[in-house]
Protein backbone atom coordinates (compact mmCIF):
# COMPACT_ATOMS: atom_id res chain seq x y z
CA UNK A 1 0.00 0.00 0.00
CA UNK A 2 1.49 3.53 -1.23
CA UNK A 3 1.25 6.07 1.55
CA UNK A 4 1.23 9.35 0.90
CA UNK A 5 3.13 11.88 3.57
CA UNK A 6 3.19 8.46 5.57
CA UNK A 7 -0.03 9.19 6.59
CA UNK A 8 -2.78 8.73 3.13
CA UNK A 9 -3.52 5.53 1.25
CA UNK A 10 -3.86 6.37 -2.10
CA UNK A 11 -7.14 4.42 -3.76
CA UNK A 12 -8.39 5.02 -7.04
CA UNK A 13 -8.63 7.70 -9.60
CA UNK A 14 -11.58 9.73 -9.46
CA UNK A 15 -10.50 12.52 -11.71
CA UNK A 16 -8.18 14.00 -14.09
CA UNK A 17 -7.37 17.70 -14.90
CA UNK A 18 -4.69 19.90 -16.83
CA UNK A 19 -2.93 20.48 -13.07
CA UNK A 20 -3.46 17.17 -11.14
CA UNK A 21 -4.64 14.30 -10.97
CA UNK A 22 -7.18 13.59 -8.00
CA UNK A 23 -7.59 10.02 -6.09
CA UNK A 24 -9.82 8.57 -3.05
CA UNK A 25 -7.69 7.89 0.10
CA UNK A 26 -8.01 6.78 3.40
CA UNK A 27 -6.45 9.33 6.29
CA UNK A 28 -4.95 6.60 8.62
CA UNK A 29 -4.45 8.81 11.52
CA UNK A 30 -7.96 10.13 11.81
CA UNK A 31 -9.73 7.03 9.56
CA UNK A 32 -11.64 8.91 7.14
CA UNK A 33 -12.24 8.66 3.25
CA UNK A 34 -10.79 12.48 1.92
CA UNK A 35 -9.60 13.21 -2.02
CA UNK A 36 -6.12 13.62 -2.73
CA UNK A 37 -4.96 15.84 -5.71
CA UNK A 38 -1.44 15.04 -6.49
CA UNK A 39 -0.04 17.30 -9.37
CA UNK A 40 0.96 16.13 -12.89
CA UNK A 41 4.37 14.84 -13.50
CA UNK A 42 5.20 17.20 -16.04
CA UNK A 43 4.62 19.85 -13.59
CA UNK A 44 6.28 19.16 -10.99
CA UNK A 45 9.42 18.89 -12.36
CA UNK A 46 9.27 22.73 -12.28
CA UNK A 47 10.82 23.74 -8.91
CA UNK A 48 8.90 27.34 -9.13
CA UNK A 49 5.74 25.59 -10.50
CA UNK A 50 6.16 23.32 -7.16
CA UNK A 51 6.58 26.38 -5.03
CA UNK A 52 3.34 28.14 -6.39
CA UNK A 53 1.10 24.70 -6.15
CA UNK A 54 2.40 25.16 -2.01
CA UNK A 55 1.28 28.35 -2.01
CA UNK A 56 -1.86 27.98 -3.23
CA UNK A 57 -2.48 25.38 -0.67
CA UNK A 58 -1.94 27.46 1.93
CA UNK A 59 -4.45 29.89 0.35
CA UNK A 60 -6.70 27.76 -0.20
CA UNK A 61 -6.86 25.96 3.41
CA UNK A 62 -7.54 28.98 5.07
CA UNK A 63 -10.66 29.35 3.41
CA UNK A 64 -13.90 27.65 5.85
CA UNK A 65 -17.21 28.15 3.82
CA UNK A 66 -19.42 25.80 3.59
CA UNK A 67 -19.52 26.69 -0.56
CA UNK A 68 -16.49 25.35 -0.37
CA UNK A 69 -14.62 22.47 -0.74
CA UNK A 70 -12.42 22.01 2.90
CA UNK A 71 -8.64 22.03 2.32
CA UNK A 72 -6.99 19.60 4.86
CA UNK A 73 -3.53 19.19 4.69
CA UNK A 74 -0.57 19.59 1.97
CA UNK A 75 2.43 18.14 1.90
CA UNK A 76 5.13 16.87 -1.01
CA UNK A 77 6.13 13.51 0.05
CA UNK A 78 7.25 11.42 -2.13
CA UNK A 79 5.08 14.08 -4.49
CA UNK A 80 3.58 17.61 -4.00
CA UNK A 81 -0.39 16.89 -3.27
CA UNK A 82 -2.98 18.78 -1.74
CA UNK A 83 -5.42 16.76 0.77
CA UNK A 84 -9.16 17.70 0.39
CA UNK A 85 -12.96 17.32 1.59
CA UNK A 86 -14.49 13.99 -0.37
CA UNK A 87 -17.36 14.91 -1.80
CA UNK A 88 -20.57 12.65 -2.40
CA UNK A 89 -22.41 14.36 -5.61
CA UNK A 90 -21.44 15.14 -8.71
CA UNK A 91 -19.96 18.29 -11.26
CA UNK A 92 -22.30 20.65 -12.53
CA UNK A 93 -20.03 19.68 -15.83
CA UNK A 94 -21.47 15.88 -15.35
CA UNK A 95 -24.68 17.06 -14.84
CA UNK A 96 -25.01 19.40 -18.05
CA UNK A 97 -23.72 16.62 -20.20
CA UNK A 98 -26.48 14.37 -19.44
CA UNK A 99 -28.13 16.21 -21.57
CA UNK A 100 -31.19 16.99 -18.95
CA UNK A 101 -32.36 20.70 -19.01
CA UNK A 102 -32.15 22.39 -15.41
CA UNK A 103 -34.91 24.05 -14.41
CA UNK A 104 -34.49 27.88 -13.86
CA UNK A 105 -35.38 28.60 -10.47
CA UNK A 106 -32.90 25.66 -9.62
CA UNK A 107 -30.05 27.07 -12.44
CA UNK A 108 -30.25 30.59 -10.13
CA UNK A 109 -29.74 28.86 -7.13
CA UNK A 110 -26.91 27.04 -8.64
CA UNK A 111 -25.29 30.67 -9.37
CA UNK A 112 -26.14 32.02 -5.72
CA UNK A 113 -24.26 29.10 -4.36
CA UNK A 114 -21.25 29.58 -6.42
CA UNK A 115 -21.47 33.15 -6.38
CA UNK A 116 -21.66 33.49 -2.37
CA UNK A 117 -18.44 31.22 -2.40
CA UNK A 118 -16.79 33.43 -4.85
CA UNK A 119 -17.50 36.17 -2.48
CA UNK A 120 -16.29 35.07 0.62
CA UNK A 121 -12.88 33.98 -0.85
CA UNK A 122 -12.28 37.64 -2.46
CA UNK A 123 -12.91 39.42 0.58
CA UNK A 124 -9.87 37.15 1.79
CA UNK A 125 -7.65 38.05 -0.91
CA UNK A 126 -8.41 34.49 -3.14
CA UNK A 127 -9.07 34.89 -6.78
CA UNK A 128 -10.11 31.65 -8.52
CA UNK A 129 -9.55 31.83 -11.94
CA UNK A 130 -10.67 29.10 -13.15
CA UNK A 131 -14.84 28.86 -12.55
CA UNK A 132 -16.20 25.79 -15.14
CA UNK A 133 -19.03 23.85 -14.66
CA UNK A 134 -16.09 21.01 -13.76
CA UNK A 135 -15.23 22.68 -10.71
CA UNK A 136 -18.60 23.03 -9.04
CA UNK A 137 -19.81 20.17 -7.18
CA UNK A 138 -23.39 19.10 -6.65
CA UNK A 139 -23.90 17.09 -3.69
CA UNK A 140 -26.32 14.43 -3.10
CA UNK A 141 -28.16 16.81 -0.78
CA UNK A 142 -28.15 19.58 -3.42
CA UNK A 143 -25.96 21.80 -1.91
CA UNK A 144 -23.32 23.62 -4.26
CA UNK A 145 -19.78 23.34 -3.60
CA UNK A 146 -17.02 25.48 -5.41
CA UNK A 147 -13.45 23.54 -5.60
CA UNK A 148 -10.18 23.28 -7.25
CA UNK A 149 -8.97 26.67 -5.73
CA UNK A 150 -5.46 24.87 -6.95
CA UNK A 151 -4.85 27.31 -9.76
CA UNK A 152 -6.18 30.39 -7.43
CA UNK A 153 -3.43 32.77 -5.82
CA UNK A 154 -3.48 35.88 -3.36
CA UNK A 155 -4.56 38.87 -5.62
CA UNK A 156 -1.63 40.54 -4.40
CA UNK A 157 0.66 37.78 -6.44
CA UNK A 158 1.36 39.68 -9.35
CA UNK A 159 3.36 36.82 -11.29
CA UNK A 160 2.63 34.61 -13.95
CA UNK A 161 -0.65 35.21 -15.69
CA UNK A 162 -3.13 32.60 -17.16
CA UNK A 163 -1.63 32.34 -20.59
CA UNK A 164 0.41 28.43 -20.05
CA UNK A 165 -0.92 25.05 -21.43
CA UNK A 166 -3.25 24.48 -18.07
CA UNK A 167 -5.29 27.53 -18.48
CA UNK A 168 -5.89 28.42 -22.28
CA UNK A 169 -6.02 25.60 -23.14
CA UNK A 170 -7.91 24.15 -20.97
CA UNK A 171 -10.51 26.43 -19.99
CA UNK A 172 -11.17 28.51 -23.14
CA UNK A 173 -14.79 28.19 -23.41
CA UNK A 174 -14.90 29.97 -19.76
CA UNK A 175 -11.68 32.63 -20.14
CA UNK A 176 -12.16 36.27 -19.38
CA UNK A 177 -10.98 38.51 -22.24
CA UNK A 178 -8.15 39.86 -19.81
CA UNK A 179 -7.08 36.50 -19.08
CA UNK A 180 -6.86 35.69 -22.74
CA UNK A 181 -4.68 38.56 -23.19
CA UNK A 182 -2.27 37.41 -20.60
CA UNK A 183 -3.42 40.02 -18.12
CA UNK A 184 -3.94 39.86 -14.43
CA UNK A 185 -6.37 38.40 -13.51
CA UNK A 186 -8.96 39.72 -11.00
CA UNK A 187 -12.08 39.84 -9.03
CA UNK A 188 -14.04 40.31 -11.85
CA UNK A 189 -12.23 37.72 -14.15
CA UNK A 190 -14.22 35.09 -11.64
CA UNK A 191 -17.73 36.98 -12.45
CA UNK A 192 -16.71 36.72 -16.11
CA UNK A 193 -15.96 33.05 -15.74
CA UNK A 194 -19.16 32.51 -13.35
CA UNK A 195 -21.55 34.86 -16.17
CA UNK A 196 -19.99 32.44 -19.30
CA UNK A 197 -21.09 29.03 -16.67
CA UNK A 198 -24.81 30.53 -16.26
CA UNK A 199 -24.85 31.18 -19.72
CA UNK A 200 -24.34 27.62 -20.61
CA UNK A 201 -26.70 26.41 -17.76
CA UNK A 202 -29.84 28.42 -18.76
CA UNK A 203 -29.48 28.09 -22.73
CA UNK A 204 -27.52 25.08 -23.14
CA UNK A 205 -24.71 26.00 -24.68
CA UNK A 206 -21.57 28.30 -23.75
CA UNK A 207 -22.02 32.14 -25.17
CA UNK A 208 -18.48 31.48 -27.10
CA UNK A 209 -17.76 27.90 -29.29
CA UNK A 210 -14.93 27.43 -31.79
CA UNK A 211 -13.01 24.75 -33.21
CA UNK A 212 -9.77 25.78 -31.37
CA UNK A 213 -8.82 27.54 -28.11
CA UNK A 214 -7.39 30.45 -29.74
CA UNK A 215 -10.81 31.06 -31.71
CA UNK A 216 -12.46 31.18 -28.59
CA UNK A 217 -10.58 32.96 -26.64
CA UNK A 218 -10.77 35.49 -30.02
CA UNK A 219 -14.64 35.57 -29.24
CA UNK A 220 -14.37 36.53 -26.12
CA UNK A 221 -12.55 39.44 -26.86
CA UNK A 222 -14.31 40.57 -29.43
CA UNK A 223 -17.01 38.66 -30.49
CA UNK A 224 -20.64 40.03 -30.13
CA UNK A 225 -22.89 38.22 -27.29
CA UNK A 226 -25.52 36.80 -28.08
CA UNK A 227 -28.72 37.01 -25.86
CA UNK A 228 -30.02 34.37 -23.91
CA UNK A 229 -33.68 34.72 -24.70
CA UNK A 230 -32.44 34.46 -28.33
CA UNK A 231 -31.64 30.65 -27.53
CA UNK A 232 -34.35 30.00 -25.10
CA UNK A 233 -36.87 32.19 -25.45
CA UNK A 234 -38.57 31.25 -22.16
CA UNK A 235 -36.04 33.07 -20.07
CA UNK A 236 -36.97 36.31 -18.60
CA UNK A 237 -35.49 39.52 -20.30
CA UNK A 238 -33.44 40.40 -17.09
CA UNK A 239 -31.20 37.21 -17.48
CA UNK A 240 -30.21 39.24 -20.93
CA UNK A 241 -29.61 42.41 -18.94
CA UNK A 242 -27.50 40.93 -16.12
CA UNK A 243 -25.41 38.07 -17.92
CA UNK A 244 -24.79 41.36 -19.95
CA UNK A 245 -23.15 42.91 -17.41
CA UNK A 246 -21.09 40.09 -16.30
CA UNK A 247 -19.76 39.44 -19.41
CA UNK A 248 -19.07 42.64 -20.32
CA UNK A 249 -15.26 42.93 -22.05
CA UNK A 250 -14.00 45.76 -19.65
CA UNK A 251 -13.36 44.43 -16.13
CA UNK A 252 -14.77 48.28 -15.29
CA UNK A 253 -17.64 47.21 -17.36
CA UNK A 254 -18.71 44.34 -15.08
CA UNK A 255 -20.50 43.54 -11.81
CA UNK A 256 -17.69 44.63 -9.47
CA UNK A 257 -18.26 42.15 -6.50
CA UNK A 258 -19.64 38.96 -6.42
CA UNK A 259 -22.08 40.37 -3.93
CA UNK A 260 -23.26 42.90 -6.61
CA UNK A 261 -24.43 40.21 -9.13
CA UNK A 262 -25.42 37.90 -6.25
CA UNK A 263 -27.96 40.50 -5.45
CA UNK A 264 -28.71 40.66 -8.74
CA UNK A 265 -29.46 37.41 -9.66
CA UNK A 266 -31.96 37.00 -6.26
CA UNK A 267 -33.99 40.11 -7.66
CA UNK A 268 -34.35 37.67 -10.87
CA UNK A 269 -34.92 34.47 -8.74
CA UNK A 270 -37.26 36.09 -7.04
CA UNK A 271 -39.01 37.89 -9.32
CA UNK A 272 -38.01 41.47 -8.86
CA UNK A 273 -36.30 44.00 -11.80
CA UNK A 274 -33.06 44.35 -12.31
CA UNK A 275 -31.77 48.47 -12.20
CA UNK A 276 -28.25 47.55 -13.20
CA UNK A 277 -27.25 48.94 -16.44
CA UNK A 278 -25.76 47.83 -19.45
CA UNK A 279 -22.80 49.32 -19.94
CA UNK A 280 -20.76 49.48 -24.03
CA UNK A 281 -17.37 50.01 -24.04
CA UNK A 282 -16.32 49.19 -27.25
CA UNK A 283 -13.13 47.36 -27.71
CA UNK A 284 -10.27 48.74 -30.07
CA UNK A 285 -8.95 46.53 -33.14
CA UNK A 286 -5.57 47.41 -31.85
CA UNK A 287 -6.48 45.23 -28.70
CA UNK A 288 -8.05 42.67 -30.43
CA UNK A 289 -5.23 41.82 -32.56
CA UNK A 290 -2.83 42.16 -29.68
CA UNK A 291 -4.96 39.61 -27.83
CA UNK A 292 -4.42 37.33 -30.98
CA UNK A 293 -0.47 37.91 -30.94
CA UNK A 294 -0.77 36.90 -27.45
CA UNK A 295 -2.67 34.01 -27.22
CA UNK A 296 -0.72 32.34 -30.78
CA UNK A 297 2.67 32.99 -28.53
CA UNK A 298 1.13 31.15 -25.21
CA UNK A 299 -0.06 28.27 -27.42
CA UNK A 300 3.38 27.82 -29.26
CA UNK A 301 5.21 27.64 -25.65
CA UNK A 302 2.58 25.30 -24.36
CA UNK A 303 3.21 22.95 -26.95
CA UNK A 304 7.00 23.52 -26.69
CA UNK A 305 6.52 22.76 -23.27
CA UNK A 306 4.21 19.20 -23.73
CA UNK A 307 6.67 18.36 -26.19
CA UNK A 308 10.01 18.25 -23.89
CA UNK A 309 8.25 17.05 -21.08
CA UNK A 310 7.65 13.97 -23.01
CA UNK A 311 11.30 13.65 -24.73
CA UNK A 312 12.71 13.83 -21.65
CA UNK A 313 11.43 10.10 -20.18
CA UNK A 314 14.49 9.33 -18.64
CA UNK A 315 15.52 11.71 -16.53
CA UNK A 316 17.44 10.84 -12.94
CA UNK A 317 19.07 7.22 -12.96
CA UNK A 318 18.06 7.13 -9.10
CA UNK A 319 14.29 7.73 -9.49
CA UNK A 320 11.28 7.20 -11.26
CA UNK A 321 11.13 7.31 -15.12
CA UNK A 322 8.40 9.95 -16.93
CA UNK A 323 6.53 7.52 -18.73
CA UNK A 324 3.13 9.99 -19.40
CA UNK A 325 2.87 10.46 -22.81
CA UNK A 326 3.90 6.88 -23.92
CA UNK A 327 2.09 3.92 -24.75
CA UNK A 328 1.88 0.90 -22.14
CA UNK A 329 4.42 -1.34 -23.49
CA UNK A 330 7.13 1.39 -23.64
CA UNK A 331 6.32 2.61 -19.80
CA UNK A 332 6.42 -1.30 -18.62
CA UNK A 333 9.90 -1.23 -20.44
CA UNK A 334 11.35 1.78 -18.50
CA UNK A 335 9.59 0.50 -15.57
CA UNK A 336 11.06 -2.81 -15.32
CA UNK A 337 12.33 -2.08 -11.90
CA UNK A 338 9.18 -1.77 -10.44
CA UNK A 339 5.81 -3.19 -9.85
CA UNK A 340 3.93 -1.98 -11.77
CA UNK A 341 -0.27 -1.61 -11.39
CA UNK A 342 -2.53 -0.57 -14.48
CA UNK A 343 -5.44 1.07 -14.22
CA UNK A 344 -7.38 3.15 -17.13
CA UNK A 345 -9.49 6.52 -17.29
CA UNK A 346 -10.95 8.89 -20.18
CA UNK A 347 -8.75 11.79 -20.51
CA UNK A 348 -9.05 14.29 -22.77
CA UNK A 349 -5.65 15.55 -22.32
CA UNK A 350 -3.77 12.01 -23.79
CA UNK A 351 -4.49 9.99 -26.51
CA UNK A 352 -6.51 7.03 -26.31
CA UNK A 353 -3.58 4.06 -25.25
CA UNK A 354 -0.97 6.61 -23.84
CA UNK A 355 0.26 7.11 -20.56
CA UNK A 356 -2.19 9.63 -18.98
CA UNK A 357 -0.33 9.60 -15.37
CA UNK A 358 1.85 8.09 -13.17
CA UNK A 359 2.06 7.84 -9.10
CA UNK A 360 4.32 8.51 -7.50
CA UNK A 361 5.67 11.15 -9.97
CA UNK A 362 8.82 11.19 -12.34
CA UNK A 363 11.91 11.51 -10.67
CA UNK A 364 10.70 9.92 -7.19
CA UNK A 365 13.31 7.88 -5.58
CA UNK A 366 11.75 4.78 -4.79
CA UNK A 367 13.09 1.36 -3.71
CA UNK A 368 13.89 -1.13 -6.63
CA UNK A 369 10.49 -3.24 -6.65
CA UNK A 370 8.11 -0.55 -5.43
CA UNK A 371 4.95 0.00 -6.66
CA UNK A 372 4.25 2.38 -9.46
CA UNK A 373 0.53 3.19 -11.03
CA UNK A 374 0.16 4.12 -14.31
CA UNK A 375 -3.25 5.32 -15.47
CA UNK A 376 -4.05 4.65 -19.76
CA UNK A 377 -6.39 6.96 -21.19
CA UNK A 378 -9.00 5.40 -23.11
CA UNK A 379 -9.64 8.85 -24.80
CA UNK A 380 -12.41 11.73 -24.62
CA UNK A 381 -15.38 8.67 -23.79
CA UNK A 382 -17.86 8.07 -25.51
CA UNK A 383 -21.35 10.23 -26.07
CA UNK A 384 -24.76 9.53 -26.63
CA UNK A 385 -27.02 10.68 -29.44
CA UNK A 386 -30.21 12.58 -28.24
CA UNK A 387 -32.94 10.51 -28.49
CA UNK A 388 -35.67 13.47 -28.81
CA UNK A 389 -34.07 15.58 -31.47
CA UNK A 390 -36.72 14.75 -33.78
CA UNK A 391 -39.22 17.63 -33.94
CA UNK A 392 -36.92 20.29 -32.20
CA UNK A 393 -35.95 23.54 -33.72
CA UNK A 394 -32.64 23.40 -35.47
CA UNK A 395 -31.15 25.36 -32.17
CA UNK A 396 -32.84 23.59 -29.73
CA UNK A 397 -31.51 20.34 -31.43
CA UNK A 398 -28.26 22.31 -31.16
CA UNK A 399 -28.03 23.16 -27.71
CA UNK A 400 -28.92 19.18 -27.02
CA UNK A 401 -26.04 18.17 -28.88
CA UNK A 402 -23.95 20.42 -26.70
CA UNK A 403 -24.99 19.42 -23.52
CA UNK A 404 -23.72 15.75 -24.31
CA UNK A 405 -20.63 17.06 -25.53
CA UNK A 406 -21.46 17.03 -29.78
CA UNK A 407 -21.85 18.96 -32.60
CA UNK A 408 -23.66 19.37 -35.73
CA UNK A 409 -21.09 18.54 -38.37
CA UNK A 410 -23.86 19.51 -41.04
CA UNK A 411 -27.33 19.57 -42.19
CA UNK A 412 -29.67 18.80 -44.91
CA UNK A 413 -32.90 20.44 -46.23
CA UNK A 414 -35.80 18.36 -48.19
CA UNK A 415 -39.15 19.58 -48.57
CA UNK A 416 -41.60 18.71 -45.75
CA UNK A 417 -45.23 19.83 -44.54
CA UNK A 418 -43.22 20.36 -40.89
CA UNK A 419 -42.22 23.70 -39.71
CA UNK A 420 -38.83 25.42 -41.67
CA UNK A 421 -35.94 24.61 -39.71
CA UNK A 422 -37.71 21.11 -37.62
CA UNK A 423 -35.37 18.76 -37.53
CA UNK A 424 -36.67 15.16 -39.33
CA UNK A 425 -34.17 12.90 -39.24
CA UNK A 426 -30.86 12.33 -37.41
CA UNK A 427 -27.41 10.50 -38.48
CA UNK A 428 -26.06 8.52 -36.72
CA UNK A 429 -29.13 7.02 -35.36
CA UNK A 430 -30.63 8.67 -31.88
CA UNK A 431 -29.51 6.67 -29.20
CA UNK A 432 -26.41 5.58 -31.11
CA UNK A 433 -22.93 5.73 -28.87
CA UNK A 434 -20.34 7.98 -30.55
CA UNK A 435 -16.89 9.25 -29.51
CA UNK A 436 -17.38 13.03 -27.71
CA UNK A 437 -16.76 15.93 -29.76
CA UNK A 438 -18.19 13.88 -32.86
CA UNK A 439 -20.18 15.56 -35.39
CA UNK A 440 -24.16 14.80 -36.41
CA UNK A 441 -25.88 15.19 -39.52
CA UNK A 442 -29.20 16.44 -39.17
CA UNK A 443 -31.98 16.45 -41.89
CA UNK A 444 -34.06 19.49 -41.54
CA UNK A 445 -37.51 21.02 -43.00
CA UNK A 446 -36.69 23.41 -45.79
CA UNK A 447 -38.24 26.79 -45.83
CA UNK A 448 -37.19 30.32 -46.83
CA UNK A 449 -35.48 31.95 -44.21
CA UNK A 450 -33.72 35.49 -43.61
CA UNK A 451 -29.53 35.43 -44.09
CA UNK A 452 -28.18 36.63 -41.21
CA UNK A 453 -26.20 39.83 -40.85
CA UNK A 454 -22.24 38.68 -41.34
CA UNK A 455 -20.05 41.70 -41.99
CA UNK A 456 -17.55 42.55 -39.64
CA UNK A 457 -18.04 39.71 -37.50
CA UNK A 458 -15.35 36.87 -36.72
CA UNK A 459 -15.35 33.96 -39.21
CA UNK A 460 -15.53 31.69 -36.08
CA UNK A 461 -19.18 33.08 -35.10
CA UNK A 462 -20.46 33.51 -39.16
CA UNK A 463 -20.06 29.96 -39.82
CA UNK A 464 -21.33 28.98 -36.45
CA UNK A 465 -24.62 31.78 -37.14
CA UNK A 466 -24.93 30.19 -40.72
CA UNK A 467 -24.70 26.60 -39.38
CA UNK A 468 -27.53 27.00 -37.00
CA UNK A 469 -29.84 29.04 -39.22
CA UNK A 470 -29.64 26.06 -41.58
CA UNK A 471 -27.18 26.78 -44.36
CA UNK A 472 -24.36 25.82 -46.45
CA UNK A 473 -21.24 28.18 -45.70
CA UNK A 474 -19.12 28.33 -48.22
CA UNK A 475 -15.46 30.98 -48.00
CA UNK A 476 -13.04 32.49 -49.75
CA UNK A 477 -10.45 34.72 -48.68
CA UNK A 478 -9.29 38.73 -49.68
CA UNK A 479 -6.84 41.36 -48.20
CA UNK A 480 -8.43 44.62 -47.05
CA UNK A 481 -5.62 46.82 -44.90
CA UNK A 482 -8.75 48.53 -43.27
CA UNK A 483 -10.44 45.54 -42.02
CA UNK A 484 -8.77 43.06 -38.84
CA UNK A 485 -7.71 40.06 -40.03
CA UNK A 486 -10.53 37.16 -39.57
CA UNK A 487 -14.03 39.08 -39.82
CA UNK A 488 -16.02 38.92 -42.41
CA UNK A 489 -15.67 41.42 -45.10
CA UNK A 490 -18.57 40.35 -47.81
CA UNK A 491 -21.52 38.30 -48.28
CA UNK A 492 -23.72 36.77 -50.83
CA UNK A 493 -26.66 37.09 -50.86
CA UNK A 494 -26.97 40.19 -48.50
CA UNK A 495 -28.09 40.07 -45.07
CA UNK A 496 -31.54 40.30 -45.03
CA UNK A 497 -32.59 38.46 -48.01
CA UNK A 498 -34.23 35.22 -47.75
CA UNK A 499 -33.02 32.27 -48.93
CA UNK A 500 -33.67 28.62 -49.24
CA UNK A 501 -33.02 26.47 -46.38
CA UNK A 502 -29.70 24.06 -47.15
CA UNK A 503 -28.42 26.75 -50.04
CA UNK A 504 -24.93 28.07 -49.52
CA UNK A 505 -23.96 31.30 -48.59
CA UNK A 506 -20.70 32.33 -48.94
CA UNK A 507 -18.63 34.55 -46.70
CA UNK A 508 -15.38 36.80 -47.65
CA UNK A 509 -12.54 36.06 -44.49
CA UNK A 510 -10.09 39.04 -44.54
CA UNK A 511 -6.50 37.92 -44.87
CA UNK A 512 -3.36 38.50 -42.53
CA UNK A 513 -1.22 40.97 -43.94
CA UNK A 514 1.36 38.45 -44.28
CA UNK A 515 -0.20 35.95 -46.12
CA UNK A 516 -1.54 38.80 -48.93
CA UNK A 517 1.91 39.35 -49.02
CA UNK A 518 2.90 36.39 -50.08
CA UNK A 519 0.36 36.15 -52.51
CA UNK A 520 1.92 39.69 -54.44
CA UNK A 521 5.59 37.60 -55.03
Amino acid sequence: MTLLGGRYAVGEMIGTGGMADVYIAQDERLARKVAVKILRSDLAKDPSFVARFRKEAFAAAGLNHPGIVAVYDSGEDPAPYIVMELISGHTLRELIHRGERIPLDRALEIGEGILAALEYSHERGIVHRDIKPANIMITDMGDVKVMDFGIARAMDDFGATLTSTWNIVGTAQYLSPEQAMGDTADARSDIYSTGCLLFEVLTGRPPFTGDTPVSIAYQHVSGELPKPSSIQPTLPGDIDVLLSVALAKKPHDRYQSAGLMLDDLHRVRTGQAVTTKIARTKVSRRTVLTSVVALVTALAVAAGGAFLSRSDSTVGTDGIPNVVGLTQIAAQALLTDYTITIQRAHDSRIPKDRVASQFPLATTRAAKGSGVIITISDGPGDAIVPTDLVGLSLIDARSSLAAVGLVIASTQAVPSDRPQGTVLKVSPEPGSTISAGSGVVLQIASGEVEVPSLIGIDAIQAKTLLVQAGFLVREVEAFDSSQPPGVVIRQAPDAGTTQTIGQPVTITINKAPSLAANNWR
